[in-house]
């Protein structure tokens, strides 16, 4: 596997990496770890205009997705400069359309609420049409239903679905999830990773303890 390649299955074009998506563009606030993909029916090279929206970098936010993560069709993420002012009388952004509305009072002068960026961990899948709001972190090996509308961090390990998503379950105990968290199995070379593929797919904790030690990769 090339975390490069922009296409990384022979003859299939509804799959991409993000990486190289994204480092061919002129954005410059959202980034992506090796082998994070987006797969859309249509055309998954509109990632950053069709998924990552409201994007005009009012807020100085960014969008920052870790490795090994899959994203379904139709995932949206909503980012900071979608929201209104809320504090005072009106929500309506005058400012925007220009003229005499906005010489009264300049867009960089609204009380817009200050949000975090939007943190997507490692191994994490988001399903299909999910909706990620601004400020929200998702934790390392969580899974995200379809439709979801994400509205609040989720922690590691976790499934969360509904709108607003709520955990329904957490993947491993809290000391296992801690282990898995340690292990950070998405930093490994390549070499040990493939030899780790059987176990990271079809095996348990235990299991891939006992690999990382035998590879001196946790002790």
């Amino acid at each position: 596997m090339n975390p490069n390649a922009l296409y990384p299955i022979d003859g299939f074009t509804n799959t991409l990496l993000l990486k190289p998506l994204i480092a061919d563009s002129d954005v410059s606030n959202v980034s992506a770890g090796d082998y994070s993909y987006y797969s859309n029916f249509d055309d998954p090279t509109k990632f950053l205009t069709e998924s990552v929206l409201y994007n005009f970098g009012l807020s100085q936010t960014s969008l920052n997705i870790g490795k090994f993560c899959a994203i379904a069709h139709g995932a949206k993420f909503i980012m900071a400069d979608a929201n209104h002012a809320t504090s005072g009388i009106s929500t309506f952004p005058f400012a925007v359309f220009g003229g005499e509305w906005a010489e009264h009072l300049p867009i960089t002068e609204y009380p817009f609420k200050a949000y975090k960026d939007i943190e997507i961990g490692d191994d994490v899948w988001i399903g299909m049409n999910a909706t990620i709001l601004p400020g929200v972190t998702i934790g390392s090996g969580s899974i995200i239903g379809a439709n979801a509308v994400v509205s609040s961090d989720i922690p590691p390990y976790s499934i969360a679905v509904g709108n607003p998503a709520k955990v329904v379950k957490r993947r491993y105990a809290e000391e296992e999830i801690d282990f898995l968290l340690r292990l950070a199995w998405w930093n490994w070379s390549d070499d040990v990773l493939e030899s780790a593929i059987p176990t990271l797919v079809k095996g348990n904790v235990k299991e891939i303890a006992t690999f990382a030690k035998k590879h001196d990769l946790y002790h």
